[in-house]
């Protein structure tokens, strides 16, 4: 080989090993070696030399090294303040690139998660809806949840329906009836609304493993309207596919024992409307209860206390017989 043919060799060589795709080739086998640092100054490198180089593959170059450098920041060297820095140079610079969609992604990611900034993520989420991406059901989804997180839930109200119609098809339609479900329960006198839309995912998506969450649901707005029955009812059915029976079977032994102590025993019975053997009693002599009459106190309305007063006379009274006046079968008189 003459001097010259192998000079010329040797500048090939060497822009070969300078140029971009080379850098993203080099880049992409040290982060299979796990080497995120070494991929990171590869992918630099790549910028570098596209700063000086023009075509319609400089923009796709430009924004696999643009991408790759903010993936490592964000996942690998966990400096989530660079990594937004470089998606949004990625967003800025190739905005129609194929990279550029997922960049958007991991950047709403990034900003809900790290930085609390739920509104920006909110706007390159909505950006990346614009776009009519494959996962846009899902992406809508998530748009709902963010504004659920900002307590705006008018708004969320608007962007679940907006997945039950423009998504039917989608997996994502129970949630977003669960999720308006929620958000309408926590809003003034939308209760009856709620109710609804937690009553729509239980028709239409039997076997959907949100249908127990929102039989639990209704059965509290149930009990927030005073159908506790109604609300045991949704809780019973709940139970069958519930995935923590446990917390189910607490809130029906909850109101059970509710409704045991706030139904009297004797109502309608008029036999028993003025029993005297009731637990704590007085015991008279014979160790046998002193089954007492209900006292003048407590048939005028008095207050506690002054009925107890009454009731102490009559626990002092010597004998186990009733005051007179009264009969020995609790027919007594006022």
């Amino acid at each position: 080989m003459t001097r010259v043919a192998l000079v010329a060799a040797l500048v090939l060589c060497a822009c070969k090993r300078n140029d971009a795709p080379t850098h993203l080739e080099a880049a992409r086998s040290a982060l299979y070696a796990q080497k995120p640092e070494v991929a990171l100054s590869e992918f630099k490198l790549a910028l570098d030399t596209l700063e000086r180089q023009q075509g319609p593959e400089v923009t796709l170059y430009r924004a696999r090294a643009l991408r790759g450098a903010a993936d490592i920041y964000a996942f690998q060297l966990h400096e989530p303040k660079r990594a937004v820095e470089v998606y949004r140079e990625l967003i800025t610079t190739c905005p129609e690139a194929p990279e550029t969609m997922e960049g958007r992604l991991h950047l709403a990611e990034l900003l809900r998660h790290e930085f609390r900034d739920i509104r920006a993520a909110i706007a390159e989420l909505t950006a990346a809806l614009a776009r009519n991406p494959p996962q846009s059901a899902e992406l809508a989804y998530e748009v709902a949840t963010l504004y659920f997180e900002l307590r705006d839930y008018q708004q969320v109200t608007i962007e679940a329906d907006s997945v039950v119609r423009k998504y039917e098809a989608s997996a994502w339609v129970d949630d977003a009836l669960y999720l308006k479900g929620q958000a309408l329960s926590m809003m003034e006198g939308r209760k009856p609304e709620a109710q609804r839309s937690y009553m729509e995912l239980v028709d239409r998506f039997p076997d959907s493993p949100l249908k127990p969450h929102a039989l639990v649901e209704l059965g509290r707005l149930k009990v927030d309207q005073g159908e506790s029955e109604r609300a045991i009812e949704y809780w019973v059915e709940s139970l069958k596919t519930h995935p923590d029976p446990k917390v189910v079977q607490t809130a029906i032994a909850r109101v059970r024992a509710h409704l045991r102590a706030t139904t009297p025993d004797t109502v309608g019975d008029p036999m028993k409307a003025f029993d005297w053997g009731v637990p704590g009693a007085a015991v008279g002599e014979s160790g046998r209860p002193l089954v007492l009459p209900k006292t003048s106190a407590e048939a005028v309305g008095a207050s506690k206390e002054e009925a107890e007063r009454e009731q102490q006379q009559f626990q002092r009274a010597p004998t186990d017989k009733p005051p007179e006046g009264t009969s020995s079968q609790g027919e007594g008189s006022f």
